[in-house]
C-alpha cells in the first residue's frame, strides 16, 4: 500500500517538468504517470484497513519525496555528491517530523503506544534503521555503477519483492478492488521504468 503511494511522487515531478521546465515528456512518460495517480487516488478508497492518520503521513511523505526529487534535478543540488544529498534527505525528513509531531498529537500519543517498553519494538526499530540504510548505501553504489535505466529497473525489482514479502510477512486484508491498485501502480512504475531506459543514451 505504501509504495504505491510512494511511486505516485514521479506524478509531481513529471508535472513539474512540464508545467514549470516545460519539458518534452515522452507520451509513455506521462502514461505511467496518470497510472500512479489513479492506482493512488483509489487506493483510500479500496483500502479495508483505511486510516484516516496513516494516509496523512502516507501524503505527507508523498510530496516530500516529491520535492526531493524536483530538488535532485536542479542544477545546484546536483554539484552535491550522492552521500551528500542523502545526509542532507535525512536531516529535512528528522526536522519535518519533529515540527510536525506536536501539532498533529503523536507526541503526546506516543507514551500510550502498547509496544513503545518492550525490547523486540526498540530491536525491531534498529534493525529497520540499519537495514534502510544498508540498502541506501547499496542504492548509491549501484547508481553509480549503472546506467540511470538500469538502476531504476533494479530499484523496480527491489520493491515488487518488497511487496510480495509484506504480504507475506504482515497481516492485512487485500480486497479485489485494493489488489487492482496495486497491480495498475506496478503497470505504471513498470512502464516509467521502460521510458527511461528508451530515453536514457547508450
Amino acid at each position: 500500500m505504501f509504495l504505491t503511494l510512494h511511486n505516485a511522487a514521479e506524478v509531481i515531478v513529471c508535472g513539474h517538468g512540464m508545467c514549470f521546465r516545460k519539458e518534452k515528456t515522452p507520451p509513455a512518460k506521462i502514461c505511467s504517470a496518470l497510472l500512479l495517480l489513479a492506482a493512488a487516488g483509489s487506493l483510500p478508497f479500496n483500502d479495508a484497513q483505511f486510516d484516516p492518520d496513516g494516509y496523512f503521513w502516507a501524503v505527507i511523505h508523498l510530496l516530500c519525496v516529491g520535492a526531493y526529487k524536483i530538488l535532485q534535478k536542479s542544477p545546484k543540488f546536483g554539484a552535491l555528491s550522492d552521500i551528500d544529498q542523502q545526509y542532507l534527505n535525512y536531516i529535512f525528513s528528522v526536522a519535518l517530523l519533529a515540527s510536525a509531531a506536536h501539532p498533529t498529537g503523536d507526541l503526546l500519543c506516543a507514551r500510550d503506544f502498547a509496544l513503545l517498553y518492550f525490547y523486540r519494538f526498540h530491536g525491531s526499530c534498529c534493525a529497520s534503521g540499519l537495514l534502510g540504510f544498508l540498502l541506501t548505501l547499496s542504492a548509491l553504489k549501484l547508481k553509480s555503477l549503472a546506467a540511470p535505466g538500469q538502476c531504476a529497473a533494479w530499484l523496480l525489482l527491489a520493491q515488487v519483492t518488497t511487496a510480495g514479502c509484506s504480504v507475506l510477512l504482515f497481516e492485512g486484508i487485500l480486497t479485489r478492488a485494493a489488489v487492482g491498485c496495486l497491480l495498475l501502480s506496478g503497470l505504471g512504475k513498470t512502464m516509467l521504468v521502460f521510458a527511461e531506459r528508451r530515453g536514457t543514451p547508450r
